[in-house]
């Protein structure tokens, strides 16, 4: 849902009727995404998919009629599924209601990539009500909605007429920069489960920049002073959360005067040189020293070792690892 955020702004602000749709239950399937959905306009546009685009038609067909919100059963059969490159079949489960109908709040959430905890309650098979709640109000939808938000994973649930959807966005990282060490940092976050891009062109790489969010990280690797800059340059106008970049002191400053020649202010938000300081020197260490530097400025924590911390090894309202 998170990539069809801002589009859905622009039309429900030009006045145009949007339907969006997602899965809430599956069977038969094997691993989902259960951040996907798909957003419907009357001409025919569509933005997102449910379930790789297998059901993308259907839900389309559905969202032209009359009525409002609603819970829909529908069935994969192996061909559609094949086409959509999915394993096999199964039967699904999904949400479809007009934008208009959700809270307004909940686009705002998602556009700024926040974690968020959808409750909607049914009348029948129609949908009656739907709140959006935070990270700072989920504990307003009880208990156990609360629990289920604080495992800080994807997931929907139905109990009876109550549908839960919480999601939580896949933190991505953007190298700029080729070489060992950007494989490194691409094999190691892959693992993490973030997204990855790699980039060498600084103006390609600008508007990718600029739009991250606090969960994301960005490290320049590139060496080349007008890159790096250009590039640093575009991600300390954004919001994302790390900023790291590799090199020398001498590169480090070289950086930081083409920076201020060009009137960038914010270079405390930069970590040069990045990583931690474990004693990395091969790429794949160089790289679990970055991205542990990534996850330490994320938490706030102070990236020391558990042993030398008392009390509990896991922070209140984070996912057990």
């Amino acid at each position: 849902m998170y990539d069809i955020a801002v589009s859905a702004v622009a039309c429900l602000r030009a006045g145009t009727r949007v339907d969006v749709a997602w899965a809430v239950e599956t069977h038969g399937f094997s691993a989902r995404d259960h951040t996907e959905a798909l957003m419907i306009t009357p001409g025919g546009g569509r933005v997102g998919s449910v379930l790789s685009g297998s059901l993308n038609d259907r839900l389309a067909g559905l969202a032209g009629e009359e009525g409002g919100g609603r819970l829909v059963d529908l069935h994969v059969g192996e061909v559609d599924a094949l086409v959509a490159g999915l394993s096999c079949g199964g039967d699904a489960r999904c949400l479809l209601v007009p934008a208009a109908e959700l809270p307004e709040r909940l686009w705002e959430l998602l556009a700024d990539r926040e974690p968020i905890c959808l409750v909607t309650r049914l009348d029948g098979g129609a949908v009656a009500e739907t709140t959006v709640y935070d990270r700072t109000t989920v504990g307003d939808a009880g208990e156990d909605t609360e629990r289920l938000f604080r495992r800080a994973v994807s997931v929907s649930t139905i109990e009876g007429d109550t549908v839960t959807t919480v999601l939580w966005p896949v933190p991505k990282l953007v190298v700029i920069g080729a070489g060992a060490i950007a494989e490194a940092l691409v094999a190691a976050a892959g693992l993490l489960g973030w997204n990855t891009q790699t980039m060498t062109d600084a103006d390609a790489a600008a508007t990718v920049l600029a739009e991250l969010a606090p969960l994301d990280n960005v490290v320049v690797i590139s060496h080349d002073a007008e890159i790096a800059g250009r590039a640093l340059m575009a991600v300390l106008s954004g919001g994302a959360g790390y900023v790291g970049a590799l090199g020398s002191r001498r590169t480090q400053q070289a950086r930081a005067d083409w920076l201020a020649e060009h009137g960038v202010t914010e270079l405390d938000r930069i970590h040069g040189p990045a990583g931690l300081d474990i004693g990395a020197n091969t790429p794949a260490e160089i790289a679990l020293s970055i991205l542990a530097e990534a996850l330490a400025v994320r938490s706030g924590a102070g990236a020391g070792s558990l042993r030398s911390r008392p009390g509990s090894i896991h922070a209140p309202g984070k996912a057990n690892a």
